[in-house]
């Protein structure tokens, strides 16, 4: 009996220590919980649509939610030095994150180009626009909407576009000026304006037919549309803002972006 008693409490001491050493184990390689949590975002007005398509992926892949801002980037520049608590921004240049950095509001190494944008003139009445954008030299072309271009850079590149083809002294009477691309979009889109200088997301998303007419500018016309994000100070601690800005980075996000008409 003596030998059983003593066997028997070998075994337990044995089988202790394995569950011990197989707990260690598996703690080792049990990966951390992540609570999920929120990113506040500034968004320019032209990636509106495609951040909605965007945020439900992001939802989906890391179970962090999107709060969302859009505007036009200048504005949200000054927004940010004022004090505003947005944690990432994706703008629609590359120079703005660069200055929010060189400033101390953004945090430095973090800011890479997302998408490059295409401009487009369009108009809500189908056929209208011709392939060539000759209709803005049409006498039936009273208005044409334009983001503010001191703030938004879509309009700087509208602006571009007219002084090429020598235009912009004789259309300045006919521009309406918006606040950013996507309230140029709303003039255009309400009969506003006959013609509006938009992105090109916002006249053709996937899974919807483009209405209306519209121009897609040759790029050469202006310069490059680099949109570029950038984590800002606000986020600096927040692994959602960190988690958004490397999912930008995926293939999955990669392909939602080309299948709006932005460049890689």
């Amino acid at each position: 009996m003596l030998r059983v008693a003593a066997s028997r409490a070998r075994a337990l001491v044995a089988l202790a220590a394995f569950a011990a050493l197989s707990g260690t184990v598996w703690l080792a390689f049990t990966p951390a919980v992540v609570r999920a949590g929120e990113v506040s975002v500034a968004v320019a007005a032209n990636f509106a649509m495609p951040l909605e398509r965007l945020g439900a992926g992001f939802t989906s892949a890391t179970g962090h939610t999107l709060k969302v801002s859009a505007g036009a980037t200048g504005k949200f520049h000054s927004q940010v030095i004022a004090g505003a608590p947005f944690e990432v921004l994706l703008a629609a240049d590359d120079e703005t994150p660069r200055k929010l950095v060189a400033e101390g509001h953004a945090v430095a190494g973090t800011q890479f180009t997302y998408a490059v944008g295409r401009l487009v003139l369009w108009s809500a009445r189908p056929g209208f626009v011709d392939d060539q954008g000759a209709v803005l030299s049409s006498p039936q072309v009273t208005r044409i909407a334009i983001a503010n271009p001191q703030v938004a850079p879509y309009g700087a590149a509208a602006m571009q576009v007219l002084r090429r083809r020598g235009l912009s002294q004789a259309l300045a009477p006919r521009l309406v000026t918006a606040q950013s691309v996507g309230q140029a979009f709303q003039f255009a889109s309400t009969g506003n304006a006959e013609l509006g200088f938009v992105a090109l997301s916002q006249v053709a998303a996937p899974g919807r037919p483009a209405g209306g007419s519209y121009w897609l500018v040759p790029a050469e016309q202006h310069d490059e549309i680099r949109q570029d994000a950038v984590l800002l100070q606000a986020g600096n601690k927040n692994p959602a803002a960190a988690a958004l800005l490397a999912y930008l980075r995926t293939a999955a996000a990669r392909e939602v972006i080309r299948s709006f008409g932005y460049g890689p």
